[in-house]
């Protein structure tokens, strides 16, 4: 029987949300992207010595390897053999193990081969490889040097490597069992923090591991709050906090409408999320109570944003025809000002956009920046548009609409000097978190 097993993790778009999605009180929209994470990972061989090695390959971005062995004394020591740096992988490495505790003499040497989807990257000069069953871009950058589009490569990345881990030392793990996922995220939110060096919302690793969801955080005491300094105890702590612990978080089942998608836009920048959250907070702190009215607006929008998007599938099942009717006439751009549910999307829209452009303007964060500003206006005049955000923390990241099944973005958009900047994503909305797929599906890409 093969050892070779595969996982894949969605990337992911924060629609409603940005910056209040760091507050537990705010409940926040983030829906799954069809682009995904994979892992395939192999037992290469018996080891029989006092260590064990872990090596993740991706063949994508200049065969980047980076090579872990694993003994254990008092506590794990985990070191990269040749002294590259990815702390995502080596978080991601830390934590199972300590998890787990596998015994190093009796664990094989373990190959994790990692792939993402074409839209986490900014296309550049890559080459298009596939297969049949995937196809994936191949650099001849390392990965530090090709521009990420804001998906959330890094909790995909995590995500796959804790669960193919995972799959290792407990054979039994099933991806779709309720039990099995918490876990799964569990690990994930840790690794993916403790590599970032703070504990972020965790929206990303949520997506990656449940789908498209409405989300409101856990306490980050429950990450902050480990012995990571103390090694002898840390273990312990881990498996209790894992297991054991109700980390009271939100994250319901969400899906976008019949007929309707999202649709990315990469503007070939890419954004460093944690100097735009460092700003904002500084402001939030310089201009408090200020601040938080206008952080409570942006909390009316996002409400009232999620709002429409259920009254629009309420409507879908109620009133077909009219449902239907709507549609149609978004896509040749008629006039919708007697349509309640996409007005209450548009300006709820319209209601978060300009808190976050103020904030924009005081911080100097650049939440929606000028450039992007000029952009989504003249998105959403397209046909088809509903409306558009620059989702997450902002910046420079894709930005995404949200348009019918029917809207011909590219075609409307060629050529077009508004336009000239944007590459848009070949990617949809998806339901499905973590997955387990064929080993096989990875094989042979020309």
């Amino acid at each position: 029987m093969s050892s070779l097993r595969a996982f894949s993790a969605p990337g992911k778009a924060l629609l409603a949300g940005g910056y209040l999605v760091l507050d537990p009180q705010y409940r926040s929209y983030v829906v799954a992207l069809s682009s995904r994470m994979h892992c395939v990972v192999d037992k290469q061989s018996d080891n029989g010595q006092d260590w064990f090695t872990v090596t993740i390959r991706s063949a994508q971005f200049d065969n980047d390897e980076w090579k872990y062995t694993i003994c254990k004394h008092s506590s794990y020591e985990i070191v990269e053999v040749n002294g590259k740096v990815n702390p995502f992988a080596k978080k991601a490495v830390e934590v199972l193990v300590n998890y787990c505790q596998p015994d190093p003499r009796e664990t094989e040497e373990l190959l994790l081969e990692v792939f993402s989807d074409p839209g986490y990257h900014s296309v550049g000069e890559s080459t298009l490889k596939k297969n049949g069953h995937k196809q994936f871009r191949f650099h001849s950058s390392t990965i530090t040097k090709v521009p990420k589009t804001g998906l959330g490569s890094s909790a995909g990345l995590v995500t796959v490597l804790t669960t193919s881990l995972l799959s290792v030392f407990q054979p039994e793990l099933d991806v779709t069992s309720p039990r099995y996922q918490r876990i799964i995220h569990n690990l994930s939110q840790i690794a993916h923090c403790q590599a970032q060096g703070k504990v972020g919302s965790g929206f990303d690793v949520a997506a990656a591991v449940f789908g498209s969801i409405i989300y409101q955080r856990f306490d980050p005491k429950l990450i902050e709050d480990l012995p990571a300094e103390n090694p002898s105890l840390y273990s312990a702590a881990l498996v209790d906090l894992v297991d054991s612990t109700d980390w009271n978080f939100t994250h319901e089942n969400v899906t976008l409408p019949p007929g309707i998608r999202v649709i990315m836009g990469d503007v070939s920048s890419g954004s460093e999320t944690t100097k735009l959250v460092a700003k904002v907070k500084a402001w939030y702190q310089q201009n408090y109570p200020k601040s938080l009215d206008v952080y409570e607006n942006i909390n009316r929008g996002n409400l009232a944003f999620i709002n429409g998007i259920e009254k629009l599938t309420l409507l879908s099942s109620n009133s077909p025809a009219s449902y239907q009717e709507t549609l149609d006439k978004l896509d040749v751009g008629a006039d919708l000002s007697e349509s309640a549910e996409i007005d209450q999307l548009r300006k709820a829209v319209i209601q978060i956009r300009g808190n976050l452009q103020l904030i924009t303007g005081e911080s100097g964060a650049d939440i929606e920046p000028s450039v992007q500003t000029e952009l989504l206006d003249c998105c959403v005049e397209l046909n088809g548009v509903i409306t558009g955000v620059v989702p997450g923390a902002g910046g420079y990241d894709a930005i995404a609409l949200i348009i019918t099944e029917k809207a011909d973005i590219s075609g409307q958009t060629s050529g077009k000097k508004d336009f000239s900047a944007v590459t848009w994503l070949d990617l949809h909305q998806e339901n499905t978190g973590i997955a387990e797929e064929s080993p096989s599906h990875y094989r042979n890409l020309q």
